[in-house]
């Protein structure tokens, strides 16, 4: 999720499920050892729990940036395999290591060689010629040779030539049939779904065959899809927080942000999908759209744009 699970969708997440497991954004490995880590790594403890997903193909890096993120405090590390963009093809990782499952074995042993934390993969069922059945399993089997026992599985195959990155979201088909004999076929792995889930009763009736499910897109378009995942599916009794109440409940972290220096515009983006749905969200997504990049745009932004849905809310900074 390049561009979106940055740490302000994270922390605006955890506002609406207490339970999931939210990830970072593909980080590279090179990025990591020459670049800003504070920028790149840095997080609030209440994000907790948060992966770390890497994009490498080096073994030596990988171990090194894996030891790093564990060191700033990721609950998981985990090697991107399923990324199909031409500038992850460039830079040798991503979906065209499907092609190689020996060196990711590499990469994963040698992640896992320096790391407590779990590491795992995120990979597609198959790219380009090779995405047979069998071309599937010789990854898993491989890879798992390393003693990765998480592989989040995307339940479309990758064309490398010939599709964007944005078609290659859609237009493969989906073959949940491949993820589920994949678990039946190696039992002793957990297997994460993932791929086209739009709704908590899909989620439910993948969970009836895999052991977890890992949702994008509509979560990222319209969060408010978070809401009830914590009494179904993690035992959590307490009501679901308002749409409203969820944006009150940021407020205080973007005025905290907003005197760090950070623009109104690189959290509001992440809001845009709250009211998805309702009466009004219309107007709230273009008021923020007109007015969250201006000059010195603050938590006011916010607060006039959910008068646009229903009831007006109100930050006191004293709170």
């Amino acid at each position: 999720m390049m561009d979106c699970t940055d740490r302000h969708e994270r922390y605006f997440l955890r506002l609406i499920s207490r339970h999931v497991l939210l990830y970072t954004e593909m980080v590279s490995t090179g990025a990591i050892v020459h670049g800003d880590k504070e920028r790149l790594l840095g997080f609030d403890v209440f994000e907790h729990p948060v992966a770390l997903q890497l994009g490498g193909s080096d073994p030596e890096a990988l171990a090194m940036c894996a030891k790093v993120g564990e060191d700033w405090g990721y609950d998981e590390i985990n090697l991107n395999v399923g990324c199909p963009s031409d500038r992850v093809q460039s830079g040798r990782f991503g979906a065209c290591l499907m092609s190689e499952p020996k060196l990711v074995r590499d990469c994963v042993a040698a992640m896992r060689s320096v790391v407590s934390v779990p590491v795992t993969v995120k990979t597609r069922i198959g790219i380009d010629d090779r995405d047979s059945y069998e071309d599937l399993t010789d990854f898993v089997e491989t890879v798992s040779a390393s003693g990765c026992r998480t592989f989040a599985l995307h339940a479309r195959k990758a064309w490398l030539e010939g599709l964007s990155p944005k078609e290659n979201r859609d237009v493969p088909p989906l073959r949940y049939d491949v993820v589920y004999q994949i678990k039946q076929d190696f039992p002793d792995i957990e297997v994460v779904i993932n791929g086209g889930i739009t709704s908590l009763d899909i989620v439910a009736e993948h969970l009836e065959h895999v052991d977890g499910v890992m949702v994008g897109r509509e979560a990222y378009s319209n969060p408010y899809f978070l809401a009830d995942v914590d009494r179904r599916f993690f035992c959590d009794e307490d009501t679901a927080p308002s749409r409203h109440e969820i944006l009150l409940a940021f407020l205080p972290y973007v005025s905290d942000q907003l005197q760090k220096g950070t623009r109104l515009n690189q959290m509001s983006r992440h809001l845009i999908g709250l009211f998805a749905g309702m009466p009004g969200a219309r107007a709230w997504r273009r008021y923020l759209s007109e007015n969250a990049h201006q000059w010195g745009a603050g938590v006011d932004v916010l607060e006039t744009a959910a008068q646009y849905v229903d009831e007006a809310i109100v930050y006191d900074a004293n709170r």
